[in-house]
């Protein structure tokens, strides 16, 4: 019975898989932009900002995981009328995506702030344009610095996914209820669950180290 449900698991591996991957590119998309407007001179697009990024952390993730699947549904129908119902999978990944934003542009401030002022000038003095030298020298240093913040984010999406089953999406946790719910083997199930998502972790740690030694090859390029 046992080998039975393995399938099952293996389907909602992937789609927890699919789910923190989804999140984490719109949730880098959205941090960006939080960082840009965060960091924008002009006080009434840095402020709303700011005070929309404490909400986001100062909520509970479950709060804005609901709000946003019977939010978004119910103010769609106020506003035109109609009933539309959105994915779980899609509000999910919007849900996620903006709570790992609220944190990650944090760690992509203070990145920013952390790049010398000479590297701007370097780029000036070579005739560089501002964009230019952010995206080829900047950038890159950036993700240098914010990738211990970064990586840490990411291991919490990975946990935060667990709480994407309370809207239906057949991920880890929901499969394991499902499957306990069937066989009455609670400790066996949430066992290969807690399992799957440690190896993952895992996995992503030796990626990450990867990455930051690559980085580190770069920056030293750079000097």
């Amino acid at each position: 019975m046992f080998f039975d449900y393995l399938p099952l698991m293996y389907s909602a591996t992937l789609m927890t898989l699919g789910l923190a991957v989804c999140s984490l590119i719109v949730g880098l998309f959205f941090s960006l932009i939080f960082t840009a407007l965060e960091m924008n001179k002009l006080a009434c697009v840095r402020n709303p900002t700011s005070i929309f990024v404490s909400l986001l952390r100062g909520l509970p993730e479950i709060i804005v995981v609901l709000l946003i699947y019977f939010g978004s549904t119910e103010l769609v129908e106020k506003m035109t009328g109609e009933y539309v119902e959105f994915s779980a999978f899609s509000c999910g990944v919007l849900a996620l995506s903006l709570i790992f934003a609220a944190y990650a542009s944090q760690s992509l401030r203070g990145a920013i702030q952390a790049i010398p002022v000479g590297q701007w000038e370097s780029g000036a003095a070579l005739g560089l344009s501002r964009p230019y030298t952010f995206i080829r020298l900047v950038l890159p240093q950036v993700w240098r610095h914010a990738l211990p913040g970064l990586s840490n984010q990411w291991l919490v999406l990975l946990k935060d996914t667990a709480l994407i089953s309370l809207i239906g999406v057949s991920d880890l946790m929901r499969q394991a209820e499902l499957i306990n719910t069937r066989t009455h083997q609670p400790f066996t199930w949430y066992a290969l669950a807690a399992f799957i998502y440690l190896c993952i972790t895992l996995i992503s740690q030796v990626f990450i180290r990867k990455l930051e030694i690559r980085f580190t090859k770069f920056e030293r390029g750079v000097r």
